[in-house]
This record gives C-alpha cells, sequence and structure tokens, in this order.
C-alpha cells in the first residue's frame, strides 16, 4: 500500500496518489453544471485534509484551474454556448484584480487561521446568494427565466426519448448564443428566442472585485463571477457557465505567473506544487468535461440547491473555527 502514497516536496503533503483526481473529479462533474471550475472547494480540501496550508495552496489552486477547465469550455464551445461579450469583460476586469488579489494574500492572510476565514466569508456569500435564488421573492419576476427552464426541460425529454448517441444532436438553431450588440456601456445577446443584457461598466467593475477576492483565494473567480451573473443580471445560468469558465482559466494563467514570479517576503512559500496541481487538474478535466456534457439534462434548481449546501456547509466550518479556537 505504501507504494500507492506519494510524497510531495513544495507542499509537505502525503497522499495516496489517486485521491487529488478522485476528489477533482467529483467536485468538477457538479460545479461545472454551473460554470464553476469547483478550485473554491478544492481548496478547503487542501487545507483541511491534506494541511497545506502556506500562500502556495492558492497558486496550486489556480495549476488546477488551467489543467481541469479546457475540457469544460470546449464543450460550451462546441454546442455554441458561449457568450463571447461577457467571456471578454470578464477578462479584462479580472486580470488586474487578481494581481492585487495575490499582494492581499502574501501580505494580510499568510495565516491559516486568517486565511480560512477570510474563505468562510466568501463561501458564505456564494451560498447565501444561490440559495436566495430559489425564494419565492427572487422568483417573482423571473416568468422569462422559468419559460427558458422549460423550453430545456421539454427538449431533454426529447433527446432522451429518441435515444440521442450524441448530448449536443438535438439542439435547435436557437438553442445557441448569438450577440446582438456589444459596446461600451450595454450587451445584448438572443438565447433559444429570447433576448437578455446587461450593462458593460457594472460587469466590468463586479470582474474587478472578483479578481481581487479570486486572486487572493485562489479560485480565478468563476465560483463568484456566474452566481452573481445569474443573481443579480439575471442571466440563464446555461449561457453564463462557458464564459465563467474561460474567464477563469485565462484569469488563472495571470495568477500562476503572478504567484511564481513576483518575490514574497523571506521564507513564504508562494510558487505551486505543480505536481498536486496537475493531479487535481487531471481529475477536474475529466470531471468537466462530463459536467458540461450533461448540463442540459440537470434543471437549474437542482444545480443551485446542490452547490449552495455544499458551499453553506464549508463556509459555517471556516468561519466557525476562526472564533472557536
Amino acid at each position: 500500500m505504501d507504494a500507492l502514497y506519494m510524497y510531495f516536496p513544495v507542499s509537505g503533503v502525503k497522499t495516496w496518489v489517486f485521491l487529488p483526481p478522485l476528489v477533482a473529479f467529483l467536485v468538477s462533474f457538479f460545479t461545472s453544471m454551473g460554470g464553476i471550475s469547483g478550485a473554491f472547494l478544492l481548496l478547503p480540501f487542501q487545507v483541511s485534509f491534506l494541511h497545506f496550508t502556506t500562500p502556495a495552496v492558492s497558486s496550486t489552486n489556480l495549476v488546477y484551474n488551467i489543467v481541469a477547465i479546457p475540457s469544460g469550455v470546449y464543450r460550451y464551445l462546441r454546442e455554441g454556448r458561449m457568450a463571447w461579450p461577457l467571456t471578454w469583460i470578464v477578462i479584462v476586469g479580472t486580470l488586474p484584480g487578481v494581481f492585487i488579489g495575490y499582494y492581499l494574500r502574501v501580505i494580510y492572510l499568510p495565516d491559516p487561521r486568517a486565511f480560512k476565514l477570510f474563505v468562510g466569508c466568501v463561501l458564505l456569500y456564494i451560498g447565501a446568494r444561490l440559495l436566495y435564488e430559489l425564494t419565492a421573492r427572487s422568483q417573482r419576476s423571473k416568468t422569462q427565466m422559468k419559460a427558458l427552464d422549460e423550453k430545456f426541460k421539454e427538449q431533454v425529454k426529447r433527446l432522451k426519448d429518441k435515444q440521442a448517441a450524441r448530448v449536443s444532436a438535438g439542439l435547435p438553431p436557437e438553442a445557441v448564443v448569438k450577440t446582438i450588440s456589444f459596446s461600451l456601456s450595454r450587451v445584448e445577446y438572443e438565447f433559444w428566442d429570447q433576448r437578455f443584457s446587461f450593462s458593460t461598466p457594472a460587469m466590468f467593475m463586479l470582474a474587478f472585485m472578483v479578481g481581487i477576492i479570486g486572486g487572493t483565494y485562489g479560485i480565478g473567480g468563476g465560483a463568484i463571477i456566474a452566481p452573481f451573473c445569474v443573481a443579480v443580471f439575471h442571466l440563464p445560468v446555461y449561457t453564463v457557465a462557458g464564459a465563467a469558465l474561460l474567464g477563469t482559466f485565462l484569469t488563472s494563467i495571470a495568477g500562476v505567473f503572478f504567484y511564481s514570479v513576483i518575490p514574497a517576503k523571506s521564507g513564504l512559500s508562494t510558487a505551486p506544487d505543480w505536481l498536486l496541481g496537475f493531479l487535481f487538474g487531471a481529475g477536474g478535466f475529466l470531471g468537466m468535461y462530463c459536467g458540461a456534457r450533461l448540463q442540459k439534462f440537470v434543471p437549474q434548481k437542482l444545480i443551485k440547491v446542490t452547490l449552495a449546501l455544499l458551499i453553506l456547509f464549508v463556509a459555517g466550518r471556516y468561519i466557525a473555527q476562526y472564533f472557536l479556537t
């Protein structure tokens, strides 16, 4: 059995070699359905179960994103569900935020206990926002989104009845994202015969703030961008998912660069554990591909409830540890 254990000298982690990819597969399979890479849950796993607590855990988490995300992005690109204007705004806004987030992590949050509190607060917001979306008050004015979800359900039923060999085989032409207008003030696109729009400056500012949080945490930002786009900008999760994943992928590359080349204070480890990150990424690569492929078979409500409960559980534990220890 010892032969199946591996020691990672950069992080100091010793674990069963198949554990990182297995955990990453399970996490990313479900989170990718909502446009989230799953890195926000893998970081608590590394901190709490693998006892990897230095700032290098943030950059290692970003390596996971780089390896895992392309498979999910590929599925969304192939099925025409990539909202390109949203993607570019997310990327341009997030990049400078990631740079600031790096400095916040290494200067103000090197202590594991304080970092866990920060992580818990971020997760608490994400989980609470997702749960709010399920309340009657939130759903009152969303007849358009409900109609869109019903169209997906009807199409999925037809696909199942026909025993389609390929998930995308029976999608009609209107089930792809079509950009109507893209300007410095507003973006509008069409999806399944319905139009959606949002303010370009507002989305840019959201992406900038998310970049700071994501760079500090080590998640790239998709875990916050995706729920916020659905909850505040009222965009369908079917069109947000691909944009959030691609934006997270590119900003994660920038984050790893910052953590690897910018010098930190003496003795502080910030460069990623590449081998551990690649193992997580390998499992995430398969999980995201499967999750993106099967997303349209899963109702939005189920995706939100599952993610919200899991996120709130982890958030509660991390916030509690700060005050009880």
